[in-house]
């Protein structure tokens, strides 16, 4: 049968087994009017008076906003943000890309992601997280580190941060405080926020927000300059609304969290010898650095020495910028970079990527179908495919006729669970 995979911006159809399980969530719709359901969540939100009564028209206003990497729909949420706050003038307004340890946006990736009368009429600044006078240090954290957000944001009047919410592969669900922490923390808090003891800690993954020391510690740094306003919402296949939460950080949050478990994830029975994952497509899609997510997911339900064919464009490379493809030539094995990363005296940004590689990549084979050379996907320690099918022709010789295939054509959109 037929079967068509989140994939760069056009998608990718695949002939799989008759018998292989479609993992997917129930669609969900698409708002029908998606404007009127987010200014109604911003009129009517949880936990706080409606937007408007809330911020001044002398008030300096900090809307933080995700990067690149993600699909928040931020070309739609910002100017309906504005447009529900007519009394402040434009140039009250800042916008904080939140990039974390990311590169900068360029002015044409601005306009790609908020419009251009947007990036034409609002300041618009990139965080960055090594430059220390563009930071405030807003407290120390319980987890050893010293608390540096960005100074534009600390100072604000008014702090609204948006974003999206789906499962997220440690620190249980994406969106809500994770806009702040680490998307405009300096690198400090954001390295001990990744460092190999909390990325490693069983709690610290898909869906889970009890007693998860991620999740703990982005709430916790919340707290010491905590956003006055939460606009998040939850996107089907196509990127389209689903659902807007607006109001008070933890609880419209939560609420939001709620709605995506219910929607997202997904029981299977037992595991896979071979499961096939996207990375929900562009943009999440854009790197390899970011298609571990999706590797992640598939890893919930394959079994021990089986395999994951991840399909994932990679536009933007392993990528160029970061540590990750630096890290993973550090060692020539997963089990050697595994023992590398959880040495104490070991610090390098995006090592916590590579340190969920390679937990992968302990379990299970991974092949990976991009633009990439064969040669990149082959350093970076996977095993590079140009034809899933005939992949899966050579996999039924390792495994037998009764080779059992699942696929996540949404990849981390759902989140698929064995309960064991």
């Amino acid at each position: 049968m037929k079967t068509t995979l989140l994939y760069g911006k056009t998608g990718l159809t695949i002939e799989v087994p008759d018998d292989s399980v479609i993992v997917e969530p129930k669609h969900l719709p698409g708002l029908a009017d998606e404007e009127k359901a987010v200014r109604e969540a911003l009129q009517h939100p949880i936990g706080t008076p409606p937007l408007r009564e809330m911020v001044k028209e002398t008030d300096k206003v900090a809307i933080v906003i995700s990067d690149i990497t993600r699909p928040t729909p931020n070309h739609k949420l910002v100017p309906w943000l504005i447009k529900e706050l007519p009394h402040v003038p434009l140039e009250n307004f800042v916008i904080i890309n939140g990039t974390g340890t990311h590169r900068d946006q360029t002015r044409e990736e601005f306009v790609q992601m908020l419009g251009e009368w947007v990036v034409d009429h609002i300041r618009i600044i990139n965080n960055h997280c090594h430059e220390k006078e563009t930071l405030a240090k807003v407290g120390r954290s319980r987890f050893g580190c010293d608390v540096y957000l960005n100074k534009e944001y600390v100072e604000a009047d008014f702090r609204i941060v948006t974003g999206f919410i789906e499962p997220h592969f440690f620190a249980g669900f994406s969106g809500g405080p994770k806009g702040i922490m680490p998307g405009i923390a300096g690198i400090e808090t954001i390295m001990t926020f990744h460092n190999a003891r909390m990325i490693g800690d069983p709690q610290a993954t898909w869906g889970n927000m009890v007693n998860n020391p991620v999740q703990d510690m982005t709430r916790e740094v919340n707290q010491m300059c905590k956003p006055h306003f939460m606009l998040n919402v939850t996107l089907n296949r196509e990127k389209e609304i689903t659902q807007a939460f607006a109001g008070e950080l933890f609880a419209a949050h939560d609420a939001g969290c709620a709605f995506a478990k219910e929607h997202a994830m997904i029981r299977c029975d037992h595991r896979f010898d071979v499961v096939i994952t996207s990375n929900s497509g562009y943009p999440l899609d854009q790197n390899l650095y970011q298609a571990v997510k999706g590797m992640s997911a598939a890893h919930k339900i394959v079994k021990q020495g089986g395999t994951i064919i991840c399909a994932a464009e990679c536009s933007d490379g392993l990528p160029n910028h970061g540590n990750y493809a630096k890290i993973l030539q550090m060692r020539r094995t997963p089990h050697e970079i595994l023992e590398m990363i959880n040495d104490h005296t070991f610090q390098m940004f995006d090592q916590w990527q590579v340190q969920k590689q390679a937990v992968i990549q302990v379990w299970a084979d991974v092949y990976v179908y991009s633009s990439l050379s064969e040669e990149e996907v082959t350093k970076a320690m996977f095993k590079p495919t140009n034809n899933i099918e005939h992949t899966l022709e050579q996999l039924r010789e390792q495994y037998g006729e009764g080779m059992t295939v699942a696929v996540l054509p949404l990849g981390p959109l759902t989140i698929p669970y064995v309960e064991e």
